[in-house]
């Protein structure tokens, strides 16, 4: 379906592209493009660029495979390509990093990718959910959210997974991830509610990264409406929320919606409903998609390698023979857990739930000998570091030791991103993820009922079939 409405609006548009693809680049630049050397690579097609083959590559699980032909073809440091209808040069390898990372509102700027804007029409900046992000995820709100945490991973193993001979693994841990959030955002706890805005935000996350074709039947014309169904939910919590703190009839604790509501900006401006929306939206979608993807894929190694799944066992054993019976979780238990964070930390080495993101080129400058013009976007990766034999030796061998004492060399290992823009909510995971593997492997182990499933990226990698296993109490 999508490939016949991409044809059509071929069709539509070829005799435009090309008179738009005659212009010579000198045009848009300070100097003759005979005195400027844009990396090397290529766009492809008009308008798709390189989207299908960048896409193809995620759909067969090999993302890296994409970035890793062209830094061979091109260039280790930085190479051009097009995508999602954006001029892109992308970035590769730990100095490219550390140069994007240090250069946050300097040279570039945090961009979303142009088939964003429709679905997060109100939120043209991330830099409002940061700052309550941050003021959300203090060190004391992350001490206390352990143990909130570790309530909803027990009643939620409780109820869906005692008693079960087989589970679908991502099915599950999206639901306990999406009611984490939804208790900890917006203070949520009616499971039916919480359902009803869960469903949509699968298509939702598959419509951002895709081409902004907006017909119907498109990933982008379905990520649209699904987005628009969870919007309109959650403006009516909102309104009900302003309406309670403006009547003080309700006190609730400090969460994502409380401090949108009653944080003004620097300007003393308080967001408005749509924007609330929005940025609830995003944030939800951020929380959801990563610690889903990384807890899955952390249970789909430990029950490829029962010798790691026995040191982590062991490792929560030693945690819990500490605790008085039936005492939660806390922060120094998830200090403890070294080796298990190890792993994780594996995980997301060898599977990075986020594949990159965009920066927005504010001024012309120079890189590694190359323009790069304002106006481009940037386009940063783990998959140029991660599976690299030159940072990580026999890359594709799952090894928790890697991280063991200083671990990889600075810049190398970026599942959260780094600098001034590292993800907010890094620390979040780290008590969400710990948790709940803390939860499951003190009561099961588990198996595979598929030997080799597919992995697929749409845009967050994720298991083809959601990882069924067989459940081995204790």
């Amino acid at each position: 379906m999508e490939l016949f409405l991409l044809f059509l609006f071929f069709l539509l548009m070829v005799f435009f592209c090309f008179f738009l693809y005659s212009f010579p680049l000198s045009f848009k630049l300070k100097e003759p493009i005979s005195k400027l050397q844009l990396p090397p690579g290529k766009t492809g097609w008009p308008i798709v660029g390189e989207t299908l083959e960048f896409a193809a590559m995620g759909r067969n699980g090999t993302p890296e495979k994409f970035f890793k032909d062209r830094m061979s073809k091109y260039s280790q440091e930085v190479f051009k390509t097009s995508l999602l209808c954006e001029q892109i040069a992308v970035f590769c390898g730990p100095a490219a990093n550390k140069f994007v990372f240090s250069n946050e509102n300097k040279l570039v700027a945090l961009s979303w990718p142009s088939s964003a804007k429709k679905i997060f029409p109100s939120s043209n900046s991330s830099t409002k959910l940061r700052a309550v992000a941050l003021t959300l995820l203090k060190p004391d709100n992350l001490h206390k959210y352990v143990s909130i945490v570790d309530s909803i991973a027990k009643s939620h193993l409780e109820t869906q997974w005692n008693f079960q001979k087989e589970v679908n693994v991502l099915s599950l841990v999206r639901q306990f991830d999406f009611t984490a959030a939804c208790r900890l955002f917006l203070s949520i706890n009616d499971p039916h509610q919480i359902e009803d805005c869960a469903k949509p935000f699968e298509v939702m996350a598959a419509g951002i990264f895709t081409l902004p074709i907006n017909l119907p039947g498109s990933s982008y014309n379905r990520g649209i409406k699904a987005a628009n169904s969870v919007r309109q939910k959650l403006l009516g919590i909102i309104k009900q929320r302003k309406g309670e703190v403006m009547d003080k009839q309700l006190v609730h604790d400090e969460d994502l919606l409380s401090l949108f509501l009653t944080k003004p900006d620097e300007n003393g401006k308080f967001m408005s409903e749509p924007e609330i929306a929005d940025h609830l939206l995003a944030a939800l979608l951020a929380s959801q998609d990563s610690t889903t993807a990384s807890i899955t894929f952390t249970m789909k190694y430990l029950a490829e390698f029962p010798d790691i799944y026995d040191e982590v066992l062991k490792e929560q054993r030693s945690i819990a023979q500490e605790k008085i019976p039936g005492e939660p979780l806390n922060w120094k238990d998830l200090q403890k857990m070294r080796y298990a964070w190890n792993v994780v930390s594996e995980v997301l080495r060898l599977v990075p739930p986020v594949q990159g993101n965009f920066r927005e080129v504010l001024t012309d400058f120079t890189y590694s000998t190359f323009f790069i013009p304002k106006g481009w976007k940037i386009y940063w990766t783990p998959n140029s570091t991660h599976k690299n034999p030159q940072y990580f030796s026999d890359p594709e061998k799952f090894d928790p030791s890697r991280f063991e004492g200083s671990g990889p060399m600075p810049h190398t290992f970026v599942p959260f991103g780094g600098g001034s823009r590292i993800c907010p909510g890094k620390d979040f995971a780290r008590v969400v993820i710990l948790v709940f593997m803390y939860n499951v492997i003190g009561k099961f182990r588990w198996e595979k009922l598929l030997p080799v499933e597919k992995t697929v990226v749409l845009p967050i990698p994720l298991p083809a079939k959601g990882l069924p296993v067989v459940l081995h109490p204790h």
